[in-house]
């Protein structure tokens, strides 16, 4: 079930970048979708427990969270911009080290978050350790933005069926 799953996946990818219907292009897809899916259908769907309902519940919530972490990079982008143009604000440079606990259980989700949390402008994940991150925040409004749990809970809400 999950090599039909991964099969179909990595075909209509094939299909929507191709751009080409011809029986050629058609079957090559059909032949290299195969061939990847009955290779390596057992990395994408590592934890075989979840189910594909569950699945295709965190596609369907994924969306929703990438559009809020966009609008969180242009907010940082925001804030890091000022604090280079604006003479004065040089002062709220404050660059530290940040250590959260984390409660998410899985290891996708702290994955996603740590990736998250880098891709915010101001902030980067230096240390995954455990249920422990370790990370380095520009300034103190960086740094607070990372020590509230808001991102986590987004994570936990798509990845881990859990959260706000």
């Amino acid at each position: 079930m999950y090599r039909i799953a991964t099969f179909v996946l990595l075909f209509g990818i094939w299909v929507i970048f191709s751009g080409q219907f011809d029986a050629f292009h058609l079957s090559l897809g059909l032949l290299s979708s195969l061939f990847i899916a009955f290779i390596s259908s057992d990395l994408l769907f590592l934890n075989r427990s979840k189910s594909l309902g569950a699945r295709f519940v965190e596609v369907v919530k994924f969306p929703g969270y990438f559009l809020w972490l966009f609008w969180e990079i242009v907010l940082s982008n925001v804030h890091i911009l000022k604090l280079a143009l604006t003479p004065g604000d040089i002062k709220e440079l404050d660059p530290s080290l940040v250590r959260i606990k984390t409660d998410l259980k899985t290891d996708f989700g702290k994955y996603v978050l740590a990736n998250s949390i880098t891709l915010t402008p101001g902030t980067i994940t230096i240390n995954v350790d455990g249920d422990q991150m370790l990370i380095h925040a520009i300034s103190k409004h960086t740094a607070s933005g990372v020590s509230s749990d808001t991102m986590e809970k987004k994570v936990a809400n798509v990845f881990e069926g859990g959260g706000n």
